[in-house]
Parts: structure tokens; C-alpha cells; sequence
């Protein structure tokens, strides 16, 4: 059995740990818990039998289903690593009584800065100007004039803290900006559009960083790619669900938009050979928070979400599907 155990002994609470975490989340946690690391098991559920009547709450860097809450019977809480939560079945959590929490906010500028430089980089062609330098073809000819900023209003589908952040940063730059999602929000001054294909048509450029799930499951379809148009440029940095990937490659290689910019992808991390290949878009390896700074934060809020838990002092940020104080 693989387990790290507290100096506290048989008397501290026991927390499952589903994939490696921050160093500063297993330091904090064995410091006060008792900590199951799941991804070191040799028998996953061998180790589960033995120890899931006993775990009250999880530290969750990867998914956690509805099968894996079902074994935890006295389980309380789950700390998700990450603003979004798509891959914890909350809904099932939810019915079991069980909270989930998630780590917003401490990355929403970290996440805001790296879509306006996939941006700016998708744009100007930053990556293949680099290339083309680095390769000696600067020796022969200057590097061919490439698309602009300029001139240019932005779409963003979510406008939640990460994509309020963006606009801000987008009106720097004096870009118009315009918003879909499920309602107009009062406090915002920005075009709103009651249908994404509307939004589509009024912009050109489409900021996606709307949550994963099966509400927005290929939400960016051929439909939406088509109203961005031939000067369009689809930048995505939420999840690669979102978007029709099959629908986006085929969109990208008959020039039914200029371009995209995405660092996310439907099966990460493998990124179809397509769109590899395409040497006029920007791939990034899902590195919209990966910074030590802010996932160090992102970390101490899970953290932060287990001590207040078990204290005593509620949640520190649970997710809409569990709220806290509990309703009904």
C-alpha cells in the first residue's frame, strides 16, 4: 500500500490524493492528515478496499467519477486542483451529499495574460517568425507581412472572472469587445449577443473560456466557424471539448477562418496530426495557469478548502452544484 502518513498518527482524518499535486499541497496535508497517494498503488483497488470506508475527503488532481465517490462512503469533500471541474461528476457528488470545491480567481490573471500573448502571438505570427529567424531564411528575404491587431473586436464566450479579465485587458488595447453566454450581466458594459452564431458574425476574433461539460460539449461548431469568416481567428484557452476539433481542422485547411490560437485540445495531450502540421495556427501544451507562482496558489487554496473543511469552517470555495451553506 502506498501512503504517507502524518506525524499525528491513526487519529487524523484521511484524505485520498488522486494524482500528484503542488509540493506545497502534500507538505501541507501530511503535516495535518493522514494522505493515500492513489497514483503510487500498485492495486489501485486493492488499496481503495482497504481504505475507503476511512477517507473523508480527496485532494483531486485528475478526474473523480461517479464509481470512485460510490467507494468512499464516509467521503465529505472534494478539493479539485483547477478552476475548471469538468472532469468531477458534481452532480453525482452533489446527490451524495458531498461537497467539491475548485480554485478560482488566483488564476484568472495568469490565465488572462497567456490568451492575450496566444493572441497577439497567433496574429503576428510570433512562433514561425522565431522559426523563420532561427532557421537563417532572415539572411535571404524579410519575413512575409502578416495579419493585424488593428482594427480588429473581439469576441469572448464566457464572460466569467477569467473572461472579465480578458475584456480588460482587451480594452488596453482598444479592442471593442462584445459577450455570449447564458444571460446579459448588469454590471458589465460590454455588446452582449443572445446566440453564439451572432456573436460569431459581429467579431473577429472568438475568445473562448467557457467550462468543459456536456452543456458546452463542441459548442464552437462548423456552424460558428463559418459565421467568424475568412478573417476570423479562434483562440481557445478553456477546454478542448468546446470546440469541434474535426470541424475546426477542416475550417482551418479550406481557409474558412485566417486562424487559430489554442491551448487546449479534445484528447490531451494528444494534438491531431492536422493540426501539427498546419504551420499558420499557434499550439500551446495547456499552459494557460502554469506558472510556479500561480499554481503554488492553486494549490494552497486546496489546501486552504481542506483545513477550513475540517475546522469546522465550511468551504472556501465550493462550486455552484454543492453550495455552501447547503440548500434545502
Amino acid at each position: 500500500m502506498s501512503e504517507v502518513t502524518t506525524s499525528d498518527g491513526a487519529g487524523a482524518v484521511e484524505l485520498l490524493m488522486t494524482a500528484p499535486l503542488q509540493s506545497i499541497v502534500a507538505k501541507s496535508l501530511t503535516g495535518r492528515f493522514t494522505v493515500h497517494n492513489l497514483w503510487e498503488a500498485a492495486d489501485k483497488d486493492a488499496l481503495l478496499a482497504d481504505i475507503g470506508g476511512r477517507v473523508r475527503g480527496i485532494a483531486a488532481g485528475s478526474a473523480v467519477d461517479a464509481a470512485l465517490i460510490d467507494r468512499l462512503p464516509a467521503l465529505e469533500i472534494i478539493a479539485s486542483f483547477g478552476v475548471g471541474y469538468d472532469k468531477i461528476d458534481a452532480a453525482h457528488a452533489a446527490k451524495k451529499g458531498v461537497l467539491v470545491t475548485n480554485t478560482p480567481d488566483v488564476l484568472s490573471d495568469e490565465v488572462a495574460d497567456l490568451t492575450l500573448g496566444l493572441l497577439l502571438s497567433t496574429v503576428r505570427q510570433l512562433p514561425q517568425a522565431d522559426r523563420y529567424l532561427r532557421a537563417g531564411h532572415w539572411l535571404e528575404k524579410p519575413y512575409p507581412l502578416t495579419a493585424t491587431l488593428a482594427g480588429r473586436k473581439v469576441g469572448i464566450l464566457g464572460l466569467g472572472r477569467i473572461g472579465k479579465a480578458i475584456a480588460r485587458r482587451c480594452e488596453a488595447f482598444n479592442l471593442p469587445v462584445a459577450y455570449h453566454g447564458r444571460r446579459p450581466q448588469a454590471d458589465v458594459t460590454y455588446q452582449y449577443f443572445d446566440s453564439l452564431v451572432g456573436l460569431a458574425k459581429a467579431v473577429d476574433v472568438l475568445i473562448v473560456v467557457i467550462p468543459g461539460g456536456n452543456e458546452t460539449d463542441k459548442i464552437v461548431n462548423a456552424e460558428v466557424l463559418a459565421a467568424l469568416g475568412s478573417n476570423g481567428i479562434l483562440i481557445n484557452v478553456a477546454r478542448g471539448s468546446v470546440v469541434d476539433e474535426k470541424a475546426l481542422i477542416k475550417a482551418l485547411a479550406d481557409g474558412t477562418i485566417l486562424s487559430a490560437g489554442l491551448d487546449v485540445f479534445e484528447k490531451e495531450p494528444q494534438v491531431p496530426a492536422e493540426l501539427v502540421a498546419m504551420d499558420h495556427i499557434v499550439l500551446l501544451p495547456h499552459v494557460g495557469s502554469a506558472t510556479h507562482h500561480t499554481r503554488d496558489a492553486m494549490g494552497q487554496l486546496v489546501v486552504d478548502n481542506l483545513v477550513s473543511w475540517f475546522d469546522g469552517k465550511g468551504p472556501v470555495t465550493p462550486v455552484v452544484e454543492t453550495p455552501w451553506p447547503r440548500k434545502g
